[in-house]
């Protein structure tokens, strides 16, 4: 498993490490009972605090991705596609509210956001 961390994207670096692990087990390049570095580990391998790392991995779990196992360590577990796409579903929903509140404060109209969208969503191919 190869995270890569940038201090460059204003994204919190807890939120880069939980991100980079939920896309590879999404991809299937960590599979389920697989076990993940300790807390400890990672922290050192990243160069960043326990703090950082924990919180990374207790976000994986709350979200479903892991499970950790009292004295054994963290695995990722099956994964529930249903739930996972809901969670996306909710996500989506949350940041399109927010870009369609933003874009009203521009001053946009809705078919000015819906263009907008699909230009974004063209760029993003």
């Amino acid at each position: 498993m190869r995270i890569v961390l940038s201090n460059q994207l204003g994204i919190p670096i807890y939120e880069q490490i939980k991100e980079q692990i939920k896309t590879s087990v999404l991809s299937g390049e960590l599979g389920e009972g697989i076990i993940l570095p300790s807390i400890r580990q990672l922290a050192r391998d990243l160069k960043v605090s326990v703090i950082t790392t924990t919180r990374a991995y207790n976000d994986l779990e709350l979200e479903g991705f892991i499970q950790s196992v009292p004295g054994k360590g963290c695995y990722v577990k099956k994964i529930d596609e249903k739930l996972i796409r809901g969670q996306y579903l909710k996500e989506a929903r949350a940041a399109l509210a927010i870009a369609i509140r933003q874009g009203k404060t521009a001053g946009l109209t809705m078919v000015e956001l819906h263009k907008l969208l699909d230009e974004t969503e063209e760029g993003a191919e």
